[in-house]
């Protein structure tokens, strides 16, 4: 354990810092896909339920499955926050150096989960605009002492501004 650790845990105290806690709702990146072709949907189908053939409808109609990703290919356009540059991604404080934050400087990094919440779907035509930013940091004691636990959001929307899909992303650091 770092001596900033010992002191967290001693102390009471917590990891975030005020600058950390200020830095919540920071967009991390935003990307803008292509527009979506029926094409798309078909391959990614194709792919998802190999080697079983897709169900007909992603063949035939304009609607994509739950797991399509227009952003597998290629991205549009994409925005990064600009401190993000140069920032190594296996770093336990990435999640605050991409936004110009000093971290915690904790050690080690687990992913803690995934949890994704459905709304239209994708279909044939749809311009889909992602929002990651950081969501929010909870604080828990665990067997080798105080975890950090950050949460990153990313929401999709189409281009008529309905929710696609909504990720929230958790890592656990300590």
């Amino acid at each position: 354990m770092s001596t900033r650790e010992q002191v967290a845990v001693e102390s009471g105290s917590t990891f975030v810092t005020p600058d950390m806690q200020a830095a919540v709702g920071t967009r991390i990146l935003r990307r803008v896909s292509y527009p979506v072709t029926a094409s798309d949907i078909r391959r990614w189908a194709i792919a998802v339920y190999w080697p079983q053939p897709p169900p007909q409808r992603y063949l035939d109609e304009d609607v994509a499955p739950a797991e399509f990703n227009p952003f597998a290919w290629a991205v549009a356009d994409q925005k990064r926050h600009p401190a993000s540059e140069g920032v190594e991604g296996n770093d336990p404080d990435r999640t605050e150096k991409q936004i110009g934050v000093a971290g915690p400087g904790l050690k080690f990094q687990l992913n803690g989960g995934i949890s994704e919440d459905y709304g239209v779907p994708v279909r044939s035509g749809d311009v889909i605009t992602s929002e990651s930013s950081l969501a929010g940091y909870t604080e828990r004691d665990g067997r080798l002492g105080r975890m950090l636990l950050s949460t990153t959001e990313d929401v999709w929307r189409n281009q008529g501004g309905e929710l696609v899909k909504r990720s929230r992303f958790t890592l656990i650091r300590y």
